[in-house]
């Protein structure tokens, strides 16, 4: 198995068994994520370093309008996709192997966890993973310690409240709150003109 091959497996949402060949791919590419954010981390970089660090991280180029506050991690980094417009606050994790996608205009605070990835439950198979994407639609706001479990999209300009733990997708133009995450509130639903 490739790389490019074990990366769109787990997009798709394939299971990972303990001891093969996409359990090692999942290690050696959290190497490769811990030696790059290992460099962006240790030492001071302008935002234009900044942007081309995380370019080697994600494997792709990001946009000169994405913005972040180091320090960042991520157990993958190239199974995440970052829009235009985009900030992230320090502290960050990105658990991305089961892909994570950040559209255009979204707001990520400090310490938020993404996480992509569950150990099965049964006891003999808890080395065995399932993946799930996350995904954030335009101008998500996402405050600061809050969580987002595999398989979560967030809507179109809703809002994540500081601290909760969102299991399930949330629609377009809400606040969330709470753990689990609920609606707390209706919020105007504007977009921008493109």
């Amino acid at each position: 198995m490739e790389r490019e091959e074990f990366l769109a497996a787990v997009r798709r949402g394939e299971s990972v068994t303990g001891s093969s060949d996409g359990h090692e791919w999942m290690h050696l590419l959290a190497e490769e994520a811990q030696r790059l954010t290992a460099k962006l981390n240790q030492a001071y970089h302008t935002p234009e370093e900044i942007r081309q660090i995380v370019s080697e991280i994600i494997g792709k180029p990001v946009d000169e309008s994405f913005r972040l506050f180091p320090p960042l991690y991520t157990d993958c980094g190239r199974n995440l996709t970052i829009g235009k417009n985009v900030f992230i606050n320090s502290g960050c994790h990105f658990q991305d192997q089961g892909g994570i996608t950040i559209e255009d205009g979204c707001l990520i605070g400090a310490q938020v966890e993404f996480a992509t990835i569950n150990h099965d439950p049964d006891p003999a198979h808890r080395w065995d993973n399932h993946f799930a994407p996350i995904h954030l639609k335009k101008r998500v706001w996402v405050g600061s310690h809050a969580t987002i479990l595999p398989g979560v999209t967030i809507g179109e300009n809703s809002i994540v409240a500081a601290g909760a733990v969102v299991t399930k997708d949330v629609p377009d133009n809400v606040i969330v709150a709470g753990v689990p995450a609920r609606i707390i509130k209706t919020i105007a639903g504007e977009t921008e003109t493109e």
